[in-house]
């Protein structure tokens, strides 16, 4: 197979199990849609139990040889899969454009986002490290070594198609692991085609092992993984309801967990603030990928001194962004995913308008432009009685909510039950060091709004779950510590 291919060489419809691609034991498959105009793209298989097992299966057989190989051996295939996602990386921006909506430029940086997860655990390969223990008696030597921690089920969603399951796989591999994975129902295509470089890389059959399921079969797909004691991790992003019942359900076999779930992020602006640095910043956290993003702010506390200088500067940028489908070269925001996003999006407008939230951009689907379109959108006047206040917006929608100090703006930003990101701005470095602590948050962004790094731990605090992903310590949510006591030496 040619190393550079096109977007229809990379599109695969059956699952990959044990190195080959199967078609779902029932024979059933599904429709993934364009969601710019409703258009079926593909049919994939839509798997069973049945298919879940016969994953799980080919990574039990698969393992022993994958975690005695020496990790120079893996960290080279993981190598060769990270330059084939580059050499790639137009094409595969190109479907994640075509199954997600996202604008292909976003999509492309999305490819390499998710590359460099691979070629950083690819790295971190050889770098896995125990200790000795120093010595506590005599005759007796004490050592803790790491090891992978076996089968892995990898879960992941359909906002960032390809950067989600690589962070997942990519350090999995690394580590000497096996993986079983789903990729969410809205968007299988790229991960199916990321497997396929996989392939191509020398991934061994068995190690990584992807199956596809509509809605309606996930949850009985899943099951068989959280239920198996051979799968000894789950790693999952998406919703926390979800979360809470992967953690119940594999409770049984007492897996390890990596779960990072929903957010509420807040973005607090001080009047000391740089204010054009603030909107600059506000739009690259909110607007990227069209405000579906875990980490996005949603909800934005203006200090009272620069509220409506804030709404305004904002507004007036806000309005100059170009929503088009991903084939627009000048695309800023694309469709959202299907019809259930844009129903919230308009509830939320709605509900806060009826609460007195005054319109300073947006506030109306664009039909004109297809099924799933919104206007990205400015209110003002914001109360926490708003249902956008306390649940996940999850589209381009920037609420304004008006503090008077920062004990206050504290106090408001924590008053979640989520701890994912939040974001800051403010020029006195006595401040920046007291709201630095006072946020519970896993993630906070200090006078800047793209925080994402592959050598950044990524993962939030209460019910945002919990485990990291990306940097040195993403890769020990996938080993176990053994301790050895070597006694009888002198």
């Amino acid at each position: 197979m040619a190393s550079k291919l096109e977007l229809n060489d990379l599109i695969r419809r059956d699952n990959f199990i044990d190195g080959k691609w199967v078609a779902a034991a029932s024979g059933k498959r599904f429709g993934v849609t364009n969601p710019a105009t409703g258009e079926v793209i593909a049919d994939v298989a839509d798997s069973s139990e049945a298919d879940a097992r016969a994953a799980a299966d080919a990574a039990a057989r698969a393992f022993p040889a994958w975690r005695d190989a020496l990790p120079r051996d893996r960290a080279a295939v993981l190598h060769r899969w990270h330059d084939l996602i580059m050499e790639n990386a137009n094409a595969l921006g190109r479907l994640i454009s075509l199954e997600q909506g996202k604008p292909f430029a976003e999509g492309r940086g999305e490819v390499l986002y998710g590359a460099s997860y691979v070629k950083w655990f690819a790295d971190e390969a050889t770098r896995i490290y125990g200790d000795i223990i120093p010595q506590q008696q005599r005759g007796k030597r004490m050592t803790a070594v790491k090891e992978p921690v076996g089968i892995v089920a990898a879960i992941t969603p359909w906002n960032f198609p390809l950067a989600m399951i690589a962070r997942k796989i990519a350090p999995a591999l690394a580590a000497g692991c096996t993986v079983v994975g789903k990729p969410a129902e809205d968007t299988p295509l790229t991960a199916l085609a990321l497997v396929l470089l996989a392939q191509e890389a020398g991934v061994p059959p068995g190690v990584l092992n992807l199956i596809t399921a509509s809605r309606e079969n996930a949850v009985p797909a899943v099951a068989a993984w959280l239920h198996d004691s051979r799968v000894r991790k789950i790693t999952f992003t998406g919703s926390t309801p979800v979360g809470k019942y992967l953690a119940r359900e594999s409770a049984e076999t007492l897996k390890k967990l990596s779960l990072e779930l929903g957010g509420n992020a807040p973005f607090i602006v001080f009047d000391d603030a740089d204010l054009d640095a603030a909107v600059t910043g506000l739009l690259a956290s909110k607007f990227r990928n069209g405000g579906q993003t875990c980490v996005s702010p949603n909800r934005v506390y203006v200090q009272s001194g620069v509220y409506e200088k804030f709404g305004d500067m904002l507004a007036k940028r806000v309005a100059a962004l170009k929503v088009a489908p991903a084939t627009d070269p000048d695309a800023q925001i694309g469709p959202m995913i299907n019809a259930r996003a844009i129903d919230k999006i308009a509830r939320h407008v709605d509900d806060a308008v009826a609460q007195g939230a005054r319109i300073l951009a947006g506030g109306k689907r664009l039909d004109a432009l297809g099924p799933n379109y919104y206007a990205p959108t400015v209110l003002l006047d914001a109360t926490p009685q708003m249902q956008l206040s306390c649940e996940e917006t999850f589209g381009p929608i920037v609420p304004l909510f008006r503090f008077d100090d920062e004990a206050e703006a504290i106090r408001s930003a924590n008053d979640t039950p989520f701890g994912l990101a939040s974001y800051f701005y403010s020029q006195d470095i006595r401040r920046i060091d007291r709201v630095s602590r006072g946020l519970e948050a896993g993630i906070v962004g200090i006078n800047e709004g793209a925080l994402a790094s592959e050598a950044a731990p990524f993962g939030g605090v209460k019910e945002s779950g919990y485990g990291r992903e990306g940097s040195k310590y993403g890769l020990d949510d996938y080993l176990s510590i053994r301790y050895l006591c070597q006694g009888c030496l002198e």
